[in-house]
């Protein structure tokens, strides 16, 4: 069967990932920035609040590059054996070499940590020079899944290699499309992939309740959207993108 994951920042689009009969949800912060590790207290409040939604938390400390210092993965190791003790589901993460390679011994440790979590390997996949030996690279640390756009900008622009990783993988670990899927592409995506799983984002922008409103300041400096909009994840969405697919 079909499944879907959908990425999210926030307890409610967990409550709304499940309420429209997704599978799993990616938590994240900083939506904005890709995707960073959520807060613990976010971890925990999502947990207890889903019933039948699978939560894997997102261990990423900083927006660009995925190549980090020894603090950097130091950090890293704290926030995943911090996700894996409240009961998170599964880790998401991913870590590369200057060269472009998978960054093997910080991956290793970085699962070790997670104490039997599913581990999904984000799109840092999308950055490597070889993505079939970076894949064997994968299945032979353990690594259960691949977040990947086919290393284009979107799914779809991707889907030629994504099959063929799919082809290669042969399911010894889940391929899973992402980058711009949504209600009027997921169809083809499936089609031209043969992938099992899928993730997406469904968000929508919502004005804040703030009366007194300063239009001046920017949290973000330039690249920033209104401090008195929020961006929220839909049901409504989520629902629409499967049902495009899932009977």
């Amino acid at each position: 069967m079909t499944r879907f994951e959908i990425c999210i920042d926030s307890v409610e689009g967990a409550l709304a990932a499940e309420r429209a009969g997704a599978d799993r949800v990616e938590l994240c912060s900083a939506l904005f920035d890709g995707g960073l590790t959520p807060s613990i207290g976010t971890i925990e409040v999502t947990l207890r609040s889903v019933s039948r939604i699978r939560v894997h938390v997102i261990v990423r400390p900083r927006a660009g590059d995925f190549i980090y210092s020894p603090l950097e993965i130091d950090a890293m190791v704290r926030d995943v054996q911090a996700a894996a003790t409240v009961g998170a589901h599964g880790i998401v993460i991913g870590a590369l070499t200057p060269e472009g390679d998978v960054d093997v011994p910080t991956t290793r440790r970085l699962i070790e940590a997670a104490d039997g979590a599913s581990i999904t390997f984000h799109r840092a996949f999308d950055m490597v020079r070889q993505p079939f030996e970076a894949l064997e690279q994968l299945i032979e640390l353990g690594v259960d899944r691949v977040l990947t756009s086919g290393q284009e900008d979107s799914a779809l622009a991707g889907a030629p290699l994504l099959a063929d990783l799919v082809r290669k993988a042969d399911g010894r670990i889940v391929i899973m499309p992402a980058g711009g899927i949504n209600e009027r592409n997921v169809a083809r995506v499936v089609a031209a992939t043969g992938a099992d799983e899928f993730h997406f984002a469904a968000l929508v922008t919502s004005d804040g309740p703030a009366i007194h409103r300063n239009p001046v300041p920017r949290m973000g400096g330039v690249l920033s959207r209104s401090e008195y909009q929020r961006s929220e994840t839909s049901q409504e969405r989520i629902g629409r993108i499967i049902g495009t697919v899932r009977p």
